[in-house]
């Protein structure tokens, strides 16, 4: 039998330690080599109608978007309060932009979506080209591209920001510059890019620049025309419904190296099994209303409003009516790592 060494010999070992930046592994090695996720984030639900959007309007009338450079209210996390993150990889914030205002030109270094929430007729210039946006739209910022944001409607524009500011944080890789001008000149037609990249062919001689999908909107009228046709054509996943990724056309990849983006159908009265993955997925209500369970928690949820799931969770999703999902996540990131991974339970009876 092993003899144990004195409690105070320990504690006097482990002091000398720390004096010299070190520490012993076998205190932490369970927390940091866990036997599976232990996410601090929790689920979590925003109520756009009677929570977000009130407060917005507040931001709109205390501060303007030039002033602000983005007028956007953050989501933290309740496990991650103070760390402008909706979960450990990535940002989520609800940006505003007023009749008349112009969010001025900047880039970064971070990659940025913007999933359109309220209002018609706004646009957003990427890179010298210009889209008009709509709700639902998935509208993508690649790294380190210049783009402004503009309301010529009469009407509040208001969209989901969603990056992966913590992740470029982690790797201390941040860079960020403003414009010389408030809005960028445009140097190519309004629906280029959709020419050129939006259908099922690419130009003949066109090279990929970066691991960015050249696509700079993709609307949801043809994302939901998809779905229909999915619906109307195939079966159902029992774990998600009708649910589509969406796609770099150039290579078939993730329109973004560090963020994924998806959409999914639940038909009326449909309830789906059990499931949970390694990605932490923030959602947002395009249509319907409905419920989920995350873990031991029951969201209920209609349209406008976001959620998180946390990693490793179970969920289910279940819709009284028709209802379509948007929703992103790091998986682009845990996949190219060889790190994510999936579980599916058994539908209820």
């Amino acid at each position: 039998m092993e003899a144990e060494t004195a409690p105070e010999t320990m504690e006097a070992f482990y002091a000398e330690l720390d004096g010299q930046n070190m520490a012993p592994l076998w205190e932490s090695l369970h927390s940091l080599v866990p036997r599976q996720p232990a996410p601090v984030i929790q689920a979590a639900h925003w109520d756009y109608d009677a929570v977000v959007r009130p407060r917005l309007m507040e931001a709109g009338r205390l501060i303007t978007a030039k002033k602000a450079e983005r007028r956007v209210l953050i989501l933290e996390n309740p496990g991650l309060r103070g760390k402008a993150s909706i979960t450990q990889s990535l940002y989520a914030g609800l940006q505003l932009i007023l009749p008349g205002e112009v969010a001025p030109a900047h880039r970064h270094t971070q990659c940025a979506l913007r999933f359109i929430v309220e209002g018609e007729g706004a646009h957003t210039t990427v890179s010298g080209e210009r889209t008009i946006m709509h709700p639902g739209d998935f509208v993508l910022t690649p790294n380190w591209t210049w783009h402004d944001h503009g309301n010529e409607s009469d009407a509040p524009m208001v969209w989901l920001d969603g990056l992966d500011i913590p992740i470029v944080a982690f790797l201390d890789a941040g860079f960020a510059e403003a414009g010389n001008a408030d809005s960028q000149p445009t140097v190519r037609p309004d629906g280029d890019a959709e020419a050129r990249f939006g259908g099922t062919l690419l130009p003949v001689d066109w090279r990929a620049s970066s691991r960015n999908s050249p696509v700079l909107n993709y609307p949801y009228a043809r994302s939901r025309e998809t779905l229909h046709r999915l619906e109307r054509n195939g079966e159902a996943d029992a774990s998600h419904g009708y649910k589509l990724r969406y796609v770099n056309p150039a290579d078939g990849g993730w329109p973004m190296p560090t963020i994924g983006a998806f959409i999914q159908f639940l038909p009326g009265g449909f309830r789906t099994a059990p499931y949970r993955s390694t990605d932490s997925t923030v959602y947002a209500v395009v249509e319907g209303h409905g419920e989920s369970i995350v873990g031991d928690r029951r969201i209920r949820w209609k349209p406008r409003d976001i959620f998180v799931a946390p990693s490793w969770q179970w969920q289910e999703h279940a819709a009284s009516g028709d209802a379509v999902l948007f929703s992103f996540s790091d998986r682009p990131v845990q996949e190219g790592l060889g790190l994510w991974r999936e579980e599916r339970g058994i539908p209820r009876r």
